[in-house]
């Protein structure tokens, strides 16, 4: 049940997005909002269903409410990011935050954090087959810390698509945009410095609220796969061709490329039998397995 619920709002999810070069204006926006909602859903639903409500109240905790907190520190004082501002075309604000932003944020740390974890051994044959995460010993240091910064780069890169294409429509507004990076003219660099040193702290936060039950991946994770790699080609088919944004085509292209393409590699060799973390079977968790 996990799957084909997470499969289906996907599917809509998907179907959104490909209308939304075919819209302008106040329609365009509101598919905005509606493509943010069913995002948040998708992965807060896949966390609930597929771990249990432990996880996805710590998902919801760390990446909706710490990141309505970030941007609510973030359009009062100008820091992390820079100094910006929202425009109303998102909807209902509070504390001058479109009340859908937490919710992007959450849509795509849990998929990056997913692929991290499938990037680093978290597997459901590792961890019933005394790998690293087996007797619940967790993975080693640098394991970790190479999970972190992937979750974290996962996440972070997302924003080289995002905030050029928001800005671009007008959603938000900065106030002083310099320095900024070759071709993304109109987003200072601090932005982007700003969404990394929140998404290790969000990712560094995760396990510890959620529990061993996001050390690991197994089939029922394919849908959150499927959300980050189609996040990643889109992306750049979109920018690259239909909203004529060429240079965060190629900026997406390479940010996120570190974790989407080891990631896709992963997949490739598992699919041929030649990876041993091969996901066939999952381990058996009491009280999760249940809402299969």
């Amino acid at each position: 049940m996990t799957r084909r619920i997470s499969w289906t709002l996907l599917a809509v999810l998907v179907f959104a997005q490909i209308c939304y070069p075919l819209t302008t204006g106040a329609a365009r926006a509101g598919l905005t909002v509606a493509t943010v909602v069913l995002g948040w859903l998708l992965s807060v639903g896949h966390a609930l269903l597929s771990r249990g409500p432990r996880v996805a109240a710590a998902l919801v905790a760390v990446a909706t409410g710490g990141g309505f907190a970030i941007e609510a520190v973030g359009v009062a004082t100008g820091v992390p990011f820079g100094s910006y501002d929202y425009s109303g075309e998102l909807g209902p604000k509070l504390a001058g935050v479109p009340l859908i932003i937490p919710l992007a944020w959450t849509w795509m740390a849990w998929p990056a954090w997913l692929a991290a974890v499938r990037l680093t051994g978290g597997n459901a044959t590792t961890a019933s087959g005394g790998g690293p995460t087996a007797g619940g010993s967790g993975p080693t240091v640098g394991r970790w810390v190479g999970r972190i910064a992937l979750a974290t780069v996962g996440l972070a890169a997302w924003d080289l698509f995002l905030d050029p294409q928001m800005v671009a429509e007008g959603y938000w507004v900065w106030r002083d945009a310099t320095p900024a990076l070759p071709g993304l003219a109109g987003i200072p660099v601090s932005n982007y410095l700003g969404w990394l040193l929140f998404a290790v702290l969000l990712m560094s936060a995760l396990r510890p609220l959620a529990g061993p039950a996001v050390e690991h991946t197994d089939r029922r994770d394919h849908p959150m796969v499927a959300l980050y790699l189609w996040t990643y080609f889109s992306s750049i088919l979109a920018h690259a061709v239909f909203l004529d944004l060429p240079a965060s085509a190629l900026w997406g292209a390479a940010g996120m490329s570190v974790t989407a393409v080891p990631l896709v590699v992963t997949l490739l060799r598992a699919r041929r039998g030649g990876d041993p973390g091969r996901e066939d079977h999952q381990p058996h968790r009491p009280g999760v397995d249940a809402t299969r």
